[in-house]
């Protein structure tokens, strides 16, 4: 498995998955080598000058203009890892632990945190040979960055706290020694290059980003075989009235749309039925998931640029022999980025519910049978199925609701306005996890219509019911439903969708 070289400006959000998810190696480049220790060596002339810069030689936050002696300044840095690892509750997943600890070493390789080479090489030593900190979710106000989150990942680097190595849970210290690698004793600057900073709401947004895009693609697939099921007209899917209205997520949706229904004969069937215009959830599918579409375009743009940047207070310029105490940590730009991305994905799982209502609904299904029961009234089908999704809908609505527009002042004031970003990203999780749980629903409901029309879809369609009929038969007769819904929701998480219709924009 071919290594990637991390030089702190051109890591793709590809990239970051591909580490996260494949356990793909890494290494720091030569060049971001040369960068990192000149700017070790600047830090230490500072320290060796007696120079009062904050997080080198003084206390942190309020503690600002306590000045440290020589004596205790790698205590200090001890105790800020120690004292701020104070998150609570559910772990992070191992794909997102992952996706945290390479976003910090993606900072630290850029050469301005004033980090060692061998604390750097330490912690690419754990990524690479699967010690994952365990990381508590909740904690962070993604102003400092992340602080309490990453002073977990901190802990175990230096042999203390939790980690996970080869499926076990123990000490830090234990599953450094089973990997044969030796903890770090932190020097000056050093606790502070390894919390302060907002990986842990780019790595969630960055996994939550690349799912969006993937659950966008499907619910295309997914809304033309409602489409298809409920005998859409397609006129609404012109080019013409398309082009007039050129947002490119609406123009790529609709798109999508016509090409997975090309060929279908049951959409030739009822060419000249005197069907005019369909309800706003199928009429309106371009424009609805076209907006999102846009939306998640303006996120990765965002998460582009904040994977390959320095968010380190202070950041050392050991060119210009400047220390320079700024605000790049603050989590403003992802907080108000994934919020916009929890609200924008909501709407697939809003839309598709009310495919799912189209399809079930006797009056306006046009000739379904009652919520596709084989025997109504004997046979409930799929009428409970859909309370499901109507639940997933409404907790979308309050999860959506923004978190950056929040701010609690911490640290006696010193830190008076907060991002809320590591908020945002957590909720984003829930929001993602709703979505693709409310399209698997409207999966399942589609191929059941579209096998209930007897008519033949168009072939892309077709290749994706059968695939669904691998794990799910039809149902003829009432049975336990839920794991035909994990089994519908997991055809979501992969790509053998893309690889059945074959990849649409």
């Amino acid at each position: 498995m071919q290594e990637i070289i991390l030089d702190g400006n051109n890591l793709s959000l590809e990239e970051v998955a591909r580490i996260a998810l494949d356990n793909v190696p890494i290494s720091i480049a030569k060049s971001s080598r040369l960068k990192v220790q000149k700017c070790r060596t600047y830090v230490d002339k500072v320290i060796a000058n007696g120079d009062v810069v904050y997080g080198l030689t003084t206390g942190f936050g309020k503690f600002s203009t306590v000045n440290i002696p020589p004596e205790n300044i790698a205590e200090l840095q001890l105790n800020l890892i120690r004292s701020h690892a104070t998150s609570v509750g559910e772990a992070y997943d191992i794909p997102q632990t992952r996706a945290i600890m390479l976003l910090r070493i993606a900072v630290l390789v850029k050469g301005h945190s004033g980090i060692r080479l061998e604390t750097l090489d330490t912690l690419v030593e754990m990524l690479n040979k699967g010690v994952h900190p365990i990381i508590p979710r909740r904690g962070s106000v993604g102003a400092s960055g992340d602080l309490s989150p990453l002073s977990h990942l901190a802990l175990v680097l230096i042999g203390e706290g939790e980690a996970i190595y080869k499926g076990k849970s123990m000490p830090g210290q234990e599953a450094m020694k089973l990997a044969g690698i030796t903890p770090v004793q932190l020097a000056a600057k050093e606790g502070l290059a390894l919390n302060n900073g907002t990986q842990v709401m780019a790595a969630l947004g960055v996994l939550s980003l690349l799912e969006a895009e993937r659950l966008c693609r499907y619910a295309d697939v997914i809304a033309s075989m409602s489409i298809d099921a409920l005998k859409g007209t397609t006129r609404a899917f012109d080019e013409l009235v398309h082009n007039l209205r050129p947002h490119p997520g609406q123009l790529k949706s609709a798109a999508n749309i016509r090409k997975l229904l090309s060929g279908s004969t049951l959409r030739e069937s009822h060419r000249n039925c005197g069907n005019i215009q369909d309800a706003y959830s199928l009429r309106c599918t371009p424009q609805v998931h076209g907006a999102v579409r846009d939306a998640i375009s303006y996120v990765r743009g965002v998460l582009q640029i904040e994977i390959n940047s320095a968010t380190d207070n202070p950041l050392i310029f050991a060119e210009e022999e400047k220390v320079i105490s700024g605000g790049n940590f603050h989590g403003e730009p992802l907080a108000i980025a994934l919020d916009t991305l929890a609200i924008a994905v909501s709407e697939l799982a809003s839309i598709s519910e009310r495919r799912v209502e189209q399809m079930l609904n006797p009056a306006l299904s046009r000739g379904l049978s009652p919520f596709l029961a084989k025997r109504p009234g004997i046979d409930s089908g799929f009428m409970i199925v859909q309370l499901t999704a109507a639940s997933l809908v409404s907790e979308n609505k309050v999860l959506a609701h923004p978190a950056s527009v929040d701010s609690i002042p911490t640290s006696a004031n010193q830190e008076d306005h907060v991002s809320m970003g590591s908020v945002s990203a957590n909720k984003l999780l829930q929001v993602i996890e709703n979505v693709a749980s409310a399209l698997g629903i409207e999966l399942l409901i589609a191929a059941a219509a579209l096998d209930e029309r007897k008519l033949m879809s168009s072939p892309a369609l077709e290749k994706v019911k059968a695939l669904l009929r691998v794990n799910v038969p039809p149902m003829n007769e009432d049975r336990v439903m839920y794991p035909d819904v994990n089994n519908a929701i997991e055809m979501l998480r992969d790509e053998r969708i893309d690889i059945a219709v074959g990849k649409i924009a």
